[in-house]
């Protein structure tokens, strides 16, 4: 009999990837995911997981160099440098359509925060793409998305690894991911190809030209945020795992790759992979 898992997805941005290559992992060894709940990237990757089209998600992903990264952000946010609508313009397309959370065939769950009554939100109907946009919506990078009156951004702001949502499932064991492990200060992924690296430094100079009047761009404003808002999220996910310790633990480094690395997909899902591989073979339960 395969052994049922609700499967918890945390926050962490291209780290987030890695999820792919553990569900892979899951799903070879035989066993059955019955609820996903997602956080930020993890509730992208299980909404699209949920919905079926996680393979053509995967396929979209790995295709991506700099340059089309950038084109997928729209620098005119209101609250944020990015509003986020050519990018689920885009994720709606590699969905097929918007689909209702509730007719999805597993219980789905992705975690946002309100910014004004200072609470988590969790979005369990309705809009699948809108789900996703609100968890997604990282402080000053993202603008806040507006849903039902309220002002919702990232869900790893209160939560990075959502495991409350699958207490009342049925299932054998919760398996959490979190994107927000300990700094292993090595590369993990390898060294990028000479072609890429070009291209990267092709698109920075680029990047700093298009964005060069906004301060958050100067003087590394925006990097130092960034790192800020990991280290609140690596603290945040420490007591909560504390607190609600799942059956098995997947844990990514917080310095795998960069937030916006999304060009080095193959090698964080096969990365996600092997540190499934390396967890499941220690601890088999």
């Amino acid at each position: 009999m395969k052994q049922r898992i609700s499967l918890v997805l945390g926050s962490g941005g291209a780290r987030g990837l890695a999820h792919i290559g553990i569900i892979r992992y899951l799903k070879e060894h035989g066993y059955e995911i019955v609820s996903v709940s997602g956080c930020s990237m993890g509730a992208l990757i299980g909404g699209f997981y949920a919905a079926g089209r996680l393979d053509a998600y995967e396929t979209w992903v790995k295709e991506l160099d700099a340059f089309d990264i950038v084109s997928l952000l729209d620098f005119d946010g209101e609250g944020g440098l990015v509003e986020g609508k050519r990018l689920m313009r885009e994720l709606t397309r590699i969905l097929g359509k918007d689909i209702a959370i509730e007719t999805l065939p597993i219980p789905y769950t992705a975690v946002a925060s309100d910014i004004d009554e200072e609470k988590e939100v969790w979005l369990q109907k309705g809009s699948l793409i809108n789900a996703i946009r609100a968890s997604i919506a990282i402080p000053i990078f993202f603008a806040p998305f507006q849903l039902e009156g309220k002002r919702l951004v990232d869900g790893g702001v209160l939560n990075p690894v959502p495991i409350a949502p699958t207490f009342g499932d049925q299932s054998d064991m919760i398996v959490a991911v979190n994107l927000s492990g300990e700094m292993a200060h090595k590369d993990l992924l390898g060294i990028p190809s000479s072609k890429e690296t070009q291209l990267v430094e092709k698109f920075t100079k680029y990047l700093s030209k298009l964005t060069f009047t906004n301060p958050l761009f100067q003087n590394d404003t925006l990097q130092v945020a960034n790192s800020a808002f990991d280290t609140m999220q690596a603290n945040l996910s420490r007591m909560k795992l504390a607190a609600y310790p799942p059956d098995i633990e997947i844990t990514i480094p917080r310095d795998l790759c960069g937030t916006l690395a999304f060009n080095r997909a193959k090698e964080v899902i096969d990365y996600g992979y092997t540190k499934a591989q390396e967890v499941f073979q220690n601890d088999p339960s």
